[in-house]
């Protein structure tokens, strides 16, 4: 079974898509990091971290009628690395801001618009790209590897950015411009394909057809909206930067360090995962991963502690990282090729809600109740989520294998 991963990163398309996948979720946490102490370090306020989510979310709200139609009209690799220029586009601005002096909230937040739109159509783009780069038997362990490819990078590039930012918010701007230009062209050396699967313009039909199939099949609608409800209460992301500046008394290296640890526990079981796969009970435990999450959740808000608040983000990452792959797995397996981008679209609907707006959720709540009690509060609603979903979809919790 060791192999098999191998022989995954010994095949050129992948390695490439898997390459440029560390290339963008490195700059993309790096960003995250910045953009998130920058803003607080400038406005002091909690609910501005909660509103740079709701207005990185927006666009994929905005654009959701295009996004999908786009991915399955057009070349997949063409439009992947347009948007990573985009967003090398907005880290640029974010280095002349910063270097000027003249940065501000409100140019903060356009920016922050601006990666969300890039991210939009990004998202369904090499999710549906996938797929037509590995044989399917195969394309399970190729989540969990390029699932790996995104934790490793997350890993450091969160601690990068924090160290980086002591110097300066333009030392990390630059570096993750020049990694979404890497990303780009490792993406446009993918295989060509040769001719569009769908034809005709973006209607609401052509959004309605994504919708329709996952509603047609209650189980694929089901992994999506327990990850839609169970990570929109419980993710905390958003509320790091308070806990690291004035609750567990550390600076931006320490923010990072919060920020990489899910994704060591995410990273240590996506390796797993790629060497042994589950393919039995799968619907038993993608529900005892999402209840393990909602668990951390709350011994992390409880936490007064640097070195526990660490242990208990890698068990929340690697709870996380089991969900992720079983759900992320189901759906593409079950989805047609012609399919694929509107069904990602709606999915990716659903996984920026539970992220993005689950930001917005955390630093409302923390803005009413604090930050403590906003976070155990949210633990709480994904184990009640976690608990209703078992009892409104059953056959998703009995579920034996992938497909």
């Amino acid at each position: 079974m060791s192999s098999q991963p191998s022989s995954l990163l010994r095949h050129r398309p992948f390695l490439a898509f898997w390459l440029a996948r560390v290339c963008t979720a490195s700059g993309f946490q790096m960003l995250t990091v910045a953009i998130g102490w920058h803003i607080y370090e400038l406005t002091g306020n909690v609910l501005d971290l909660g509103l740079v989510g709701l207005v990185e979310f927006l666009p994929r709200v905005l654009f959701m009628l295009h996004t999908g139609h786009v991915a399955d009209r057009y070349d997949r690799r063409r439009i992947a690395a347009l948007c990573q220029a985009g967003q090398a586009l907005v880290a640029v601005a974010l280095v002349l801001g910063a270097a000027s002096g003249e940065i501000t909230r409100n140019m903060i937040f356009v920016l922050a618009f601006a990666l969300g739109t890039a991210r939009a159509f990004e998202m369904p783009t090499t999710q549906a790209l996938l797929p037509n780069l590995v044989p399917a038997g195969l394309f399970p362990r190729a989540v969990a590897a390029s699932a790996s490819a995104m934790q490793a990078a997350t890993i450091a590039a969160p601690a990068l950015g924090g160290l980086l930012y002591a110097f300066g918010a333009s030392w990390v701007y630059v570096p993750t411009a020049a990694l979404y230009v890497l990303a780009c062209a490792l993406t446009l050396s993918l295989p060509v394909r040769n001719q569009p699967l769908t034809q005709g313009k973006a209607t609401l039909d052509s959004l309605l057809a994504g919708i329709r199939f996952i509603r047609s099949r209650p189980d694929i609608f089901g992994a999506i909206s327990l990850d839609l409800f169970a990570v929109l209460l419980g993710g905390a992301t958003a509320l790091l930067p308070v806990f690291a500046k004035d609750i567990l008394l550390t600076g931006p290296w320490g923010l990072g360090l919060l920020r990489s640890a899910p994704a060591v526990g995410a990273l240590a079981m996506s390796f797993w995962l790629a060497h042994f796969s589950i393919e039995r009970n799968v619907g038993r435990i993608m529900f005892l991963s999402v209840g393990i999450f909602g668990l951390a959740t709350i011994a992390f808000g409880l936490s007064k502690s640097f070195w526990l608040s660490l242990g208990v983000l890698v068990v929340l990452g690697a709870a996380d990282m089991v969900s992720m792959v079983i759900r992320g797995a189901f759906v593409q397996l079950e989805t047609p090729d012609e399919m694929r981008g509107r069904v990602s679209a709606v999915n990716g609907l659903f996984i920026g809600a539970s992220n993005q707006l689950g930001e917005f959720e955390s630093g409302l709540t923390a803005h009413w109740f604090g930050t403590v009690p906003a976070v155990v509060l949210g633990g709480i609603g994904t184990l009640v989520v976690t608990g209703a979903w078992m009892k409104l979809f059953p056959s998703l919790a009995q579920r034996d294998r992938l497909h």
